[in-house]
């Protein structure tokens, strides 16, 4: 039906959507006595909903997506003159934005060789657990099979990538998952498992070591890992951690897989989240920053290591990696994707990411010095984590219920921010924050002084 639109009256689209759309991640029984929430545009950091109710978006679209902020024309022109050409060929032929985007990633990240392209973050890593199950079938005689996986850390909705989610609550009502992914402890030291060592981020990786020889060596193909854990709790990784895992990889030939699919394209100050760390990694999984949500698109970079195990044999019709994602043939993608990574170099966004990632970590630890509620700040760059808890000393959550009202409450003054969410079942307990990477101080002090009002309101 054609729907001509009065732009001061949108009921139709309000009662339209109650009627027929199913959300994500929500409840819908409220929605049988309250509106659901539309939103109808966006500019910069800002976005306003049916109500015309602005908001200042301190978590790029909800799930840490939008880097280069909204109402961009130049994607949108990027994208229509590529769709104007063509816009679309299965993904065993070629396109100009694909090799051009492909080789501009490249040359961010030294040590990387092949980009393999399909359209989300869990697809993105099924590419990876698919090519370790080849790799351990066509050179290992079947052994090396095992993908490791942490405590907290989240990798997609799909089965394969449900099996190797360490948080109880979002695979909750899901399994049997798949055999042959096995979880390996967390890393966050403020909830420290290892009180006795003297290094707590090489007692979390030697953690992982005790994994790997209770499974056996040789069983263990790959260990996949986010470089700061997103809805797990926002967990920066303490020091001596990546280091020690590097080594405990290369000792029993494990593949890294570093899932960037939050962390990546600036998010965290650098190009990779990773490249904080001096991790080489084997494979790397990004999506949500890659074109800013401007297209689907996401990215499997691997080494050419990796890409050559599967060309070892080219008489054998089984040899090659066998798989296709057919949207990862689509052109607006990497068209998308070259114009926001030029946006990001030309307006110096990985300078501000770090500028402004140390002005809102700065405010949110005054914060703490006033409200008794937040026992722990961490975060990188623009992906910031305040942690609640009932009491300081014995770092007891807060109640998920409190929590979730200071997120209501700063929505209600027209910020939004975020917490952990339906993850670890009375650990809910961490407000984040990720706003795009284009967020100004001022911004910076709009979205913490909303979040000193829900704290006072909430918890007084």
């Amino acid at each position: 039906m054609n729907m001509i639109l009065n732009p001061n009256d949108i009921r139709e689209v309000v009662e339209a959507d109650r009627a027929n759309v199913w959300h994500h991640l929500i409840q819908h029984k409220m929605f049988e006595t309250i509106d659901p929430r539309v939103i109808v545009e966006g500019r910069g950091m800002r976005v306003w909903d049916a109500n015309g109710k602005e908001h200042l978006d301190a978590v790029s679209g909800g799930v840490w997506t939008v880097n280069v902020g909204y109402g961009r024309e130049s994607i949108a022109n990027a994208e229509r003159d590529q769709l104007g050409k063509t816009d679309y060929s299965a993904g065993s032929a070629g396109s100009i934005p694909g090799a051009l985007f492909a080789q501009k990633l490249i040359e961010k990240m030294p040590g990387m060789s092949r980009v393999y392209y399909s359209n989300s973050g869990s697809e993105a890593n099924e590419k990876v657990f698919k090519m370790v199950r080849q790799i351990a079938h066509r050179h290992h005689g079947g052994n090396k099979w095992k993908i490791l996986y942490r405590e907290r850390d989240y990798h997609g909705t799909t089965f394969g990538a449900l099996s190797a989610g360490g948080q109880p609550q979002r695979n909750a009502l899901y399994g049997p998952f798949l055999p042959g992914f096995v979880e390996v402890p967390h890393c966050l030291e403020y909830r420290n498992q290892y009180p006795d060592a003297a290094h707590y981020g090489e007692a979390a990786a030697d953690a992982i070591e005790q994994v790997i020889l209770r499974e056996g060596p040789d069983t263990v193909g790959a260990i996949c890992l986010e470089p700061v854990t997103a809805g797990g709790g926002v967990i920066v990784p303490p020091a001596g951690y990546w280091e020690r895992v590097q080594e405990i990889c290369a000792k029993y030939d494990i593949l890294i897989h570093i899932d960037e699919v939050v962390c990546g394209v600036g998010r965290t100050g650098e190009w990779f989240g990773y490249q904080h760390f001096g991790v080489k990694p084997d494979f790397v999984t990004m999506a949500k920053g890659v074109a800013s949500g401007y297209a689907a698109i996401s990215c499997t970079v691997t080494t050419e290591r990796v890409f050559e195990m599967f060309k070892d044999d080219a008489n054998d019709p089984l040899s090659y990696f066998r798989d296709i994602s057919t949207f990862g043939g689509c052109t607006s993608g990497p068209a998308a994707a070259l114009e926001n990574m030029r946006i990001i170099e030309d307006e110096g966004l990985l300078a501000n990411t770090t500028a402004m990632g140390a002005r809102l970590i700065d405010n949110l630890n005054a914060l703490s010095e006033k409200h008794a509620v937040i026992g722990n700040v961490r975060g990188k760059g623009l992906f910031c984590g305040a942690e609640l808890v009932a009491d300081r000393a014995t770092k007891e959550p807060a109640d998920e219920k409190k929590v979730q009202a200071v997120v209501a409450d700063c929505m209600a003054q027209g910020v939004i921010i975020g917490a952990t969410n339906r993850s670890l079942p009375g650990f809910n307990n961490t407000l984040c924050f990720s706003p795009a990477l284009i967020v100004t101080a001022d911004q910076i002090d709009q979205i913490t002084g909303a979040v000193d009002k829900a704290l006072t309101k909430v918890f007084g």
